[in-house]
């Protein structure tokens, strides 16, 4: 088993179920923090429900409890976020919705995580961004701009650690192959779209010590659409 830890958010859903499948795969020591609790992981996962991301004190709390638990933090991996289709005349804007999940919430847990991620040979953070927040489409304005958000928090974060051991980067991927999108699309081909476990492998090598050579990506993920 390695003893590299990472803390994975928004590990209940079914992105970060993946990863958290492919990191225990892997021999790593997992951490899932979530707002839903009480959700089954694999043996040795640690569990931390019930968590505000939102909530800076919350975000540190979370943080605070792998660190105390595992003894060290080696890779953060914010996959939390949600998601809205909503033209711009909606009678009720989810614009402070999505800026909250997509990117306070990863703000929020990164700045609790670095002084923990500096400490570490090969500290780790890795993004999930939107291949849809390229260029926005009808419908897609506030899901856009605060992924984008994110984005560019991720470049300039990069910048700003470069003189340590941190790197920072981010996946963009275009549509998951999920229950609820093969529901919402049922004309669509969902053999294009992107395998959330292959997602996951992506990530967990930008989480690697192999991917040092690698910060402020912006990778697309983006199968064969």
């Amino acid at each position: 088993m390695s003893d590299r830890v990472i803390a994975i958010t928004g590990g209940h859903g079914v992105l970060g179920c993946a990863v958290v499948k492919a990191a225990v795969a892997d021999g790593l020591k997992v951490a899932v923090i979530d707002h839903a609790k009480g959700l089954p992981v694999p043996e040795g996962v640690l569990e931390l429900g019930g968590v505000d991301l939102t909530d800076p004190a919350s975000a540190a709390k979370a943080i605070d409890a792998i660190v105390a638990h595992f003894g060290r933090l080696d890779a953060l991996l914010n996959v939390a976020g949600g998601f809205v289709w909503q033209t711009f005349d909606d009678a009720e804007p989810a614009w402070d919705r999505m800026f909250a999940l997509n990117l306070t919430t990863a703000a929020n847990a990164t700045r609790a995580a670095l002084p923990h991620l500096k400490q570490s040979d090969e500290g780790r953070v890795v993004n999930v961004g939107a291949n849809g927040a390229l260029k926005a489409a009808a419908g897609m304005g506030a899901y856009a701009a605060s992924k984008s958000g994110l984005h560019r928090m991720t470049e300039a974060l990069a910048e700003e650690l470069k003189k340590t051991s941190v790197t920072v980067n981010a996946v963009l991927p275009s549509i998951l192959d999920t229950e609820q999108n093969r529901a919402d699309m049922p004309d669509a081909d969902p053999t294009k779209w992107v395998q959330p476990s292959d997602l996951a492998r992506v990530m967990l090598f930008l989480a690697s010590p192999e991917s040092r050579a690698i910060t402020g990506a912006l990778l697309p993920v983006t199968g064969r659409v």
